[in-house]
């Protein structure tokens, strides 16, 4: 089969056949260019859809963690809010014992002072 591919050549000057050499030889280089190209091309394919895919992954973990900080500011604001009414709710409750401590020290004085009368 090689024979009858190079018959075609018979009868052709020297010249002739240096330079089909030689482009022979130009496209055998460029054909081996081409795969060379070609191998890194499919390699830049591949890190970039690796790339995307990580980029996705990024995205998708964004979105997570943008709900779970949601989640997390309104259980601080809720917890804020109910610190906030426990601590209303404790004055209220420290003023009526302040109230009710003037009222029981009022009585004893007022229980003090009949005792005293009553001795009389």
């Amino acid at each position: 089969m090689s024979w009858a591919v190079e018959e075609w050549k018979e009868g052709l000057s020297a010249r002739v056949l240096q330079k089909i050499q030689e482009l022979e030889s130009q496209v055998d280089k460029l054909k081996k260019e081409r795969q060379q190209r070609q191998y890194q091309l499919e390699t830049l394919e591949a890190a970039l859809q690796k790339q995307k895919q990580k980029v996705e992954n990024e995205k998708n973990e964004s979105a997570i963690l943008k709900r779970e900080n949601q989640s997390l500011m309104e259980l601080c604001d809720n917890l804020e809010k109910a610190k906030q009414k426990i601590s209303h709710d404790l004055q209220v409750k420290e003023s009526q014992v302040n109230i009710q401590s003037g009222q029981l020290n009022s009585s004893k004085k007022d229980i003090e002072r009949l005792e005293q009368e009553l001795k009389r």
